[in-house]
């Protein structure tokens, strides 16, 4: 887990086969701390580049989330809501809305920060995509556990609260670690 949060991407160096050019995945096996901001000035762009990617592909629907996130309190029987789930509101829309400031991070550090820190930003940018991530399932989870107490029998609310955070923890932890420690063909 440590390398998890360290900003080390365990697909450094992932290539579709070793004959073939990188086809736009990093080309070095390095981790990020490692590479030097002069000599490896293209793997780290390259690398850097990958990551704002991902977030362009993200990032949008954190926003729409958060977006109908902000209309809710407008909506007829939000009045009706009781303490718990004004709690379970305030989370699902606060976490949402961190998440967007941390998927944006990457992008912000890419226009404000030192150009020459390559590694310290790319580094930073994992981590806060990282972050993001943890947070945007939050506010999913605290959506849904909003929601599903409202229309579902206790029961019900429960199993599909458990299904959910399963499938992320599953999907996003679980999945990503073990493949990332499997020795390649």
């Amino acid at each position: 887990m440590s390398d998890w949060w360290s900003g080390r991407d365990p697909h450094d160096g992932d290539r579709t086969t070793p004959d073939e050019p990188s086809a736009g995945f990093p080309s070095d096996d390095r981790p990020v701390e490692e590479l030097d901001d002069e000599l490896d000035r293209e793997e780290l762009r390259t690398r850097y580049y990958g990551l704002l990617q991902e977030l362009r592909v993200l990032l949008p629907g954190v926003q729409i989330l958060v977006a109908f996130l902000f209309t809710v309190p407008f909506a007829t029987g939000f009045d009706l809501l009781d303490e718990a789930g004004r709690d379970l509101y305030g989370i699902a829309l606060v976490s949402g809305i961190l998440a967007v400031i941390s998927f944006a991070s990457p992008t912000v550090f890419h226009r404000v920060a030192n150009r020459r820190s390559r590694s310290e930003r790319l580094i930073w940018a994992i981590r806060t995509t990282r972050a993001g991530l943890v947070l945007f399932a939050a506010s999913l989870v605290s959506g849904l556990v909003l929601v599903a107490r409202v229309v579902l029998s206790p029961p019900l609310a429960a199993a599909s609260v458990a299904i959910v955070v399963v499938a992320l923890i599953g999907l996003w932890v679980a999945l990503p670690l073990a493949t990332s420690n499997r020795p390649r063909r």
